[in-house]
């Protein structure tokens, strides 16, 4: 008997779920019934989405597929109506739904309990009956049939329902892709925006266009500068350089997009995958992978090496490291520098985070992932502003207290002003384009729901999807705002150019493109560097207090004086060659003129015979002291100390804390003197 029972559900056709040409509902109206088990009901049309949340009738039929047999074998006679008010309510008024009883949800499942064991279909938790009102009366009411009647007690319950957001059929892509879109899986964005229309997409890419070929222009002519003399610019300038290579590669994706428009930010219809223009996601799209990896690589390492930047500038001021004491950690600054931005880029790529940009034409992310811009765009910048910031104000407040204390020259109070004001202004161009980014992304992130529920409101009879429920508020975002976003993000770069505009910069870019070179090998930048502790010495020291020469900037111990400081502001000057060899005179002047002064009562550093007969001696003044005499002999003496003192450094012996290199020097510029 089971046997006979079960072919006779499986093969009778009198109440099987069939779907006549089922298609999506036109509009979020009233709409016939078209299935076949709810059929013959007291009323004919119906309401989509139904109380299960399903999309339309063909959904809600494969939905009620597993009632089949019980359906078929009337298990209950309160079984086909109840299921119908479930997946096939009346329709009354748009938002309306009147509720089934809950004494005709016990009915059905009491009466059918047994069988639906039988065939292993278990009652759903979406039909259990306490959801339902507690009410003794069919289905459906009266009231139910009168359009636009109001509901007389509490069995006609009326529910107001917020959909939420629906996938559209064209916006639907391959489960396989892993795309999601405003919290729905399998689905992807209309591209190339949701926001804009085509003119005002054509005028923002354009702009985009024009503004990064400024920036690729400027950082390029950074870069080329530094390839001209690499040795022109050090540490702790020489961040500079790499920032401004990281957004030659910003620039450039930009100017990419610009050429290429949508053809890598979008997925073109193909009927097999993609019903309409989407955004593309995930890293199935290799250009819109390798933008994305160029793209947000050196936007986050940029940051990184502007915080470098203060980094030095604080090590430079502070603790008065010199250029060769912050070169020596230059490993470590390239570590972090390029190290942090590459984890950060590798975990987003292993996350699937990508998405295209339909605007620009790159590829980057947060543009739809709330968060993911959130947490890897908003909060790197912050740390690394909060960060650069801080070491910032400690550099410049450290540099304006040795101003205003240790007692400088005129012309070396100049200098430090003038550095201090270089690097504010430095500071300050990058930080305002970089608060404005983030401010625009903060103002995207707060009203990036509003923008999405006021594109539902205007789309969702053109998709055929739900439209929302109680929009108290609607917006779009304006033009304007994501014009600043871009324009702000590659404007950052250009920065770097106004560090290396001087007129060294015009004399070495006329000679390049003449052709001359120099013939010596070190600049005269370096050698000024070079000298500079010795000229700072010469400045801050007391008149009968020896002259101990340092090893160029080596140590990083604290000393009595600033040379640090004075360096910095000599760095300043190294733009203008013929101050820099000014410079460099009048600190052989200054020197000759102390050491001969004070050769009567210094200390004599001895050194051991050995150091003398490696070295050699030097030729003592035959003729009577002069100033051009001792500027001569004085130069020409420090140029060959210093490429002394650089290639080798034998065992000597070490007095007051000195090395022996700043012995021997001190010993033979005394001489000289």
């Amino acid at each position: 008997m089971p046997v006979f029972l079960l072919v006779f559900s499986l093969v009778t056709p009198a109440y099987a779920i069939h779907v006549e040409s089922i298609e999506s509902h036109s509009e979020f109206t009233c709409e016939p019934i078209r299935l076949r088990m709810c059929q013959d009901l007291p009323y004919n049309t119906t309401f989509m989405p139904n109380l299960l949340n399903h999309y339309d009738q063909q959904t809600a039929a494969l939905a009620m597929e597993p009632f089949h047999p019980m359906v078929n074998l009337v298990c209950s006679a309160d079984l086909r109506m109840f299921l119908c008010a479930l997946y096939a309510p009346v329709c009354t008024v748009y938002g309306h739904v009147s509720m089934p009883c809950r004494s005709l949800c016990q009915r059905a499942k009491d009466e059918c309990h047994k069988l639906m064991e039988i065939f292993g279909v278990a009652w759903p938790d979406d039909m259990e009956c306490s959801r339902f009102p507690d009410c003794d009366e069919p289905y459906p009411r009266l009231e139910d049939l009168l359009t636009g009647s109001e509901p007389t007690d509490q069995s006609s319950m009326t529910v107001q329902r917020d959909y939420g957001f629906w996938c559209p059929r064209e916006l639907k892509v391959d489960p396989d892709l892993g795309y999601t879109f405003m919290g729905r899986k399998d689905c992807s964005a209309p591209c190339p925006s949701m926001f804009f229309n085509q003119q005002e997409l054509t005028f923002i890419r354009y702009f985009i266009g024009v503004v990064s070929i400024v920036c690729l222009s400027a950082t390029l002519f950074t870069f080329l500068t530094f390839l001209i003399d690499v040795t022109r610019f050090r540490y702790p300038e020489r961040p500079i350089i790499f920032y401004a290579v990281c957004y030659v590669m910003v620039s450039l994706v930009f100017f990419l997009g610009f050429l290429l428009e949508g053809r890598v930010a979008c997925n073109p219809v193909s009927p097999s995958q993609f019903r309409a223009s989407t955004i593309t996601q995930g890293s199935h799209n290799k250009a819109c992978t390798l933008f994305f990896m160029v793209l947000y690589f050196f936007t986050m390492a940029g940051s990184v090496w502007w915080v470098i930047l203060t980094i030095t500038w604080f090590l430079a001021a502070v603790p008065k490291w010199g250029s060769e004491a912050i070169e020596k950690k230059a490993l470590l600054f390239h570590a972090i520098a390029w190290g942090l931005p590459g984890a950060l880029t590798v975990t987003l790529l292993a996350l699937n985070k990508i998405e295209g940009d339909g605007i620009s034409g790159v590829c980057f992310i947060g543009l739809y992932d709330i968060d993911a811009l959130r947490w890897f765009v908003l909060a790197p910048l912050c740390v690394n502003v909060a960060v650069g910031v801080s070491l910032l104000l400690v550099g410049i407040v450290a540099l304006n207290r040795v101003r205003m204390e240790i007692p400088l020259e005129k012309e070396n109070q100049t200098k430090l002003v003038k550095f201090m004001i270089r690097m504010g202004v430095f500071s300050v161009l990058y930080l305002a384009p970089l608060f404005t980014v983030i401010g625009c992304y903060i103002y995207e992130h707060t009203y990036r729901t509003i923008w999405e529920k006021t594109w539902m409101e205007n789309n969702c009879r053109r998709y055929h999807i739900p439209c929302p429920y109680k929009v108290e508020e609607t917006s779009r975002p304006a033009m304007v705002l994501f014009l600043i976003k871009y324009l702000m993000m590659l404007v950052v770069g250009i920065p770097s150019v106004f560090w290396v505009g001087s007129k060294k910069t015009c004399f070495e870019w006329a000679s390049f493109l003449h052709g001359r070179r120099r013939k010596d090998g070190v600049n005269e930048s370096r050698q000024v560097l070079q000298e500079q502790p010795d000229f700072a010495q010469s400045l801050l020291r007391e008149p009968n207090t020896p002259i101990v020469r340092k090893s160029r900037g080596t140590s990083t111990q604290g000393t009595s004086t600033h040379a640090s400081s004075t360096h910095l502001a000599v760095l300043d000057d190294l733009d203008e060659p013929s101050k820099a060899s000014s410079v460099h005179s009048k600190a052989s002047y200054h020197s000759s003129l102390r050491r001969t002064r004070d050769d009567r009562s210094d200390t004599v550093v001895y050194r051991g015979t050995e150091d003398r007969s490696f070295h050699g001696s030097n030729p003592r003044l035959d003729h009577p002291l002069s100033t051009h005499s001792s500027l001569h002999q004085i130069d020409s003496h420090s140029r060959h100390s210093s490429q002394r003192d650089v290639s080798v450094a034998p065992p000597t012996l070490i007095t007051h804390g000195t090395t022996a290199s700043d012995g021997r020097a001190a010993e033979n510029e005394g001489t000289n003197a």
